[in-house]
């Protein structure tokens, strides 16, 4: 990927997430599978939407600091062990999902979720508080959750509702950069899947006979974000390598790890068939 001072451009973006699209059509798959056994044509509703996440907070340590570690062992500044701390920031993301009613107030649906870019932001610990120790990543991700909701009895014109849902997750973080007083180090990037998933309620207030404006906020768990396994390289600010004892300051690293988890609120608009 084409880099710009160690961040992500808007064309590592748009590759990034068209790689991610490859898993949508499966993943659409398998919610047309959900709502094939519908019983009349109106239990069934497509649901495109979209909103904004806050991260929770989120600390990067080391899977084993004993080995190929990045913090290593020990206690750092803070008084925690020697990690970053920080967090993703506000995550915009888009959705897709396709539903039946397979009771008067009972929906089962599957969704499809993209995040197409969140920022890291973080400080580590391994300097005095007042000394530059700035840590930054960029992360995407894609998730197929199934999921269902309740349908609660109507307050006017909205009819509330509840629900949850559970999945995978695929989550890709670009190249960590770490910045210190005089040099950076970079990590490599990393990539993992595992289990998702979330908590929702919500209003939907009918737009007409078959268009529903859902407005909810949800609660997320997406899994594990990692850094790679491999090399990580120290460089001077201006970009140059950095040398020690006369070779390039270069060492094996294993992967660090944190979880990401967010709440928000989602808007979207559902069309019964």
């Amino acid at each position: 990927m084409s880099r710009d001072d160690g961040n992500t451009t808007w064309r590592d973006v748009r590759f990034r997430t068209r790689r991610l699209m490859r898993l949508v059509p499966a993943l659409f798959l398998t919610m047309l599978a959900l709502a094939a056994p519908a019983r009349a044509a109106d239990d069934v509703y497509v649901r495109v939407g979209g909103g904004f996440d806050r991260s929770g907070d989120a600390r990067f340590t080391d899977a084993d600091c004993s080995r190929n570690g990045l913090y290593g062992c020990g206690t750092g500044s803070d008084g925690a062990p020697y990690s970053t701390f920080g967090d993703f920031g506000l995550i915009a993301g888009i959705e897709l999902g396709v539903g039946r009613r397979v009771a008067p107030s009972l929906r089962i649906e599957g969704v499809v979720q993209i995040r197409p870019r969140a920022g890291y932001e973080g400080r580590a610990n391994f300097l005095a508080p007042d000394l530059r120790q700035s840590v930054s990543a960029n992360l995407s991700a894609v998730s197929g959750l199934a999921a269902m909701y309740a349908d609660l009895p109507r307050l006017g014109p909205v009819r509330p509702f509840a629900g949850g849902g559970a999945g995978v997750s695929r989550i890709a973080l670009d190249e960590t950069t770490m910045t210190f007083p005089r040099t950076m180090t970079r990590v490599p990037a990393g990539r993992r899947s595992g289990f998702a998933w979330m908590l929702s309620a919500g209003v939907g207030l009918p737009l007409g006979s078959a268009a529903t404006l859902d407005l909810a906020w949800r609660y997320q768990a997406s899994g594990r974000v990692v850094t790679g396994a491999g090399t990580g390289r120290v460089f001077l600010h201006d970009g140059s390598i950095h040398y020690r004892n006369g070779r390039p300051n270069a060492f094996p690293l294993d992967e660090t790890w944190t979880r990401l988890a967010s709440h928000g609120l989602q808007v979207s608009l559902r069309y019964a068939f």
